[in-house]
């Protein structure tokens, strides 16, 4: 018997106090009829907005046909969406999840099947970086390494190094025989939008072919035309031998896929992973819909315009109030404002001006604005943060004084 005021959820959130009823574009609508600007995206995952009407209209029509399948049977849009992929990608091969963390699992036993298969069933160890967040199952949580992830859930998953962040010296000592592969991810999201230089990228892939293991990108949420190429990785001009992808590709539907080429899936055989929900009719579908958006002639020349012109206007805000911003970050509309004030206060204060943002590590908050937002609502959004800076400034230069 429960307490009459307890509440039937898990109470693993800290919510704020909005509910929301519908959405249109880049805007959302509460019950009581208020609109707010969306610069969260549902934490970079309504790459299109809401009710994007392309999508609707593909989601209604599959709807009426099918909406799960088990992968004991072919699934027509699996071939045709790990074709585009495929075709679009370094990949050879894809696998279908459900989420991020379920494409970072299947990315973590790609790499480590792959040297069993080579006959070094001891190299199952993955070097990975301080500040990284790769999901929060048990081998995602200790991927990332985060103390306060893990504490609670017994013992760590055995096979995770961590090493701290742009220190290359640390990471070539700690690769050693039981090394599989490097884990990266090419911009900190939760870490603080921290992106990894182009060189270094190169390096790590220089590394990882010098030491005969492999390069393992995590781009859940820098992936998908965030960054003004279809994934952030393109920029360096290096390949990885196998990518996580979800957040964006599926629009706002649980959607994932773990991108290798042919070599590193070489160990990844009948019946030795699956899914129930992976790659069901419904999700290929929504996920075709948004590559029909996003390889689209302009789409990401679009998405490197607005990031250039909400950057100069961040930069602007930033200088005249060092005070409550001190630095921008990040790469084409994966944008982190590193606050001088907490972070939660500026998130705060510009919910209070109706734009909304999300907080990240290193004190960071995020901007992440559905990649069809108009230069018209760029403005809006640099006008709701200049308020909001303009609010905190005073009471940040009184606590200098």
């Amino acid at each position: 018997m429960t307490d009459a005021n307890a509440q039937p959820l898990y109470d693993t959130y800290a919510r704020a106090d909005l509910r929301f009823e519908r959405g249109k574009g880049v805007w959302l609508t509460t019950e009581s009829g208020e609109n707010y600007l969306d610069f969260a995206a549902g934490i970079a995952v309504n790459l299109l907005g809401y009710s994007h009407p392309h999508l609707v209209e593909t989601l209604k029509t599959q709807a009426e046909k099918l909406w799960h399948l088990s992968n004991i049977y072919e699934i027509p849009g699996q071939k045709r969406l790990g074709q585009r992929l495929v075709d679009n990608t370094f990949a050879d091969k894809v696998f279908f999840t459900n989420s991020g963390a379920e494409a970072l699992e299947c990315a973590i036993k790609t790499a480590r099947r792959y040297h069993y298969v080579n006959g070094n069933p001891e190299r199952f160890h993955i070097i990975t970086f301080e500040g990284a967040f790769h999901g929060r199952t048990l081998a995602t949580i200790a991927a990332g390494g985060q103390a306060k992830y893990l504490e609670g859930f017994g013992p760590k998953v055995e096979g995770f190094d961590q090493v701290p962040f742009g220190d290359e010296k640390a990471l070539k000592a700690a690769i050693g025989p039981q090394t599989a592969a490097i884990l990266i991810e090419p911009i900190q999201g939760e870490g603080g939008v921290r992106p990894v230089a182009d060189e270094d990228l190169r390096a790590l892939r220089k590394l990882c072919d010098e030491e005969g293991i492999l390069l393992i990108l995590d781009e859940v949420q820098s992936g998908m035309g965030r960054t003004g190429k279809l994934f952030a990785h393109e920029w360096s001009g290096i390949q990885p031998d196998i990518m996580a992808v979800a957040k964006g590709i599926g629009g706002g539907f649980p959607l994932g896929a773990c991108l290798a080429t042919a070599e590193a899936a070489k160990g990844m055989t009948a019946g030795v992973h699956g899914t129930t929900y992976g790659g069901n009719p419904l999700a290929m579908a929504v996920g075709n819909a948004v590559l029909d958006i996003v390889l689209a002639d302009g789409f990401l020349d679009h998405v490197q315009k607005m990031a250039l012109f909400i950057k100069q206007g961040l930069a602007s805000i930033s200088d005249r109030y060092p005070e409550v911003i001190s630095e921008v970050r990040g790469r084409g509309l994966l944008i982190g404002l590193k606050a001088v004030v907490p972070n939660t206060t500026l998130v705060q204060a510009l919910r209070d001006e109706h734009l909304l943002t999300v907080g990240a590590g290193d004190n960071v908050i995020r901007l992440l604005p559905p990649l069809v937002v108009s230069e018209e609502e760029m403005r809006e959004a640099l006008s709701k943060i200049e308020a909001a800076a303009e609010r905190l400034a005073p009471a940040s230069r009184q606590k200098i004084a």
